[in-house]
């Protein structure tokens, strides 16, 4: 019997993400913190004679089976990586929306570079490599482990050790082109981060985290003004200490103390907005 090796494909989130520049290629520079959801897709591989890939799952609709995917893409850039032309049945199951600024595709390219790493006995990607399949991924290949991400995502060092939390996802099913609220934004040369202080208790992280920004959210909630809604739902919610949207989203995310606060305020959330999609995780340390 072939070997099936499985990968969990986290939720990346942006608990800050700021914006402090413009390189001349155009590329934006960012200073974000990246957490990472216990929940999110889940890839497995096996040996074939030829590159496969099947998507299954609530959001495997629209998703490409082919080169257009960046799982497909990931397969290909390991192959090349390692002068081998050997093939795999990749399955996908998409449990994330897309486009939601919760890295859904880069999450998958990085579990599926891992797992076919594993399956053809090769060298993992370099970040480098990985790089060029999209910004996000080389934060992915490091989860679960909490980031401090800079640069256009090459730069990347762990944060100190975080307190247990729990996390409130919630996407009103829309998505919103990244490229669009960069030019919408009317300062790309914002302060940086602050430094993620060591030996936080939660009181003292969820305070951190509501100190910090998304230079995106205001371009964001002028494409989409749910996005404003969202963040105030969220806010309002017994139990939520910060709410923030990751990435460029249209996901937010409320900060929780633990697991069973966060699933009742999702049920709150869910009663009140049956049309959003809404997921309550422990946030991975």
């Amino acid at each position: 019997m072939m070997a099936i090796i499985e990968r969990r494909a986290r939720a990346k989130v942006n608990l800050s993400l700021h914006v402090t520049g413009q390189r001349e290629d155009g590329y934006h520079l960012l200073d974000s913190l990246v957490v990472f959801a216990d929940f999110g897709d889940r890839i497995s591989v096996e040996e074939s004679a030829e590159l496969q890939l099947d998507v299954s799952g609530p959001f495997a609709e629209g998703v490409p089976t082919d080169a257009r995917n960046i799982v497909w893409q990931a397969a290909a850039a390991i192959r090349e990586a390692n002068g081998i032309t050997l093939g795999a049945r990749i399955k996908l199951e998409k449990n994330l929306p897309h486009g939601a600024g919760i890295g859904g595709g880069s999450a998958d390219a990085a579990a599926a570079l891992d797992a076919l790493s594993d399956l053809w006995d090769v060298p993992p990607l370099s970040p480098v490599a990985a790089l060029k399949l999209g910004a996000d991924v080389p934060v992915c290949m490091a989860a679960p482990v909490p980031q401090r991400m800079q640069g256009i995502g090459e730069y990347l060092h762990p944060v100190p050790h975080l307190p247990e939390a729990a996390l409130v996802l919630v996407n009103p099913r829309i998505e919103v082109p990244t490229g669009e609220i960069f030019r919408r934004m009317k300062r790309k040369h914002n302060p940086a981060m602050r430094r993620v202080p060591e030996g936080m208790t939660y009181p003292a992280f969820a305070e951190w985290i509501a100190a910090q920004r998304n230079d995106m959210t205001d371009a964001a909630c002028e494409i989409a003004p749910v996005i404003a809604e969202v963040l105030a739902a969220l806010s309002q919610q017994a139990g939520i200490h910060a709410a923030v949207m990751s990435g460029s989203g249209a996901t937010c995310v409320g900060l929780c103390p633990d697991l069973e606060t966060a699933k009742n305020a999702g049920r709150a959330l869910q009663t009140a907005h049956l049309d959003w999609w809404i997921a309550a995780a422990p946030m991975a340390r």
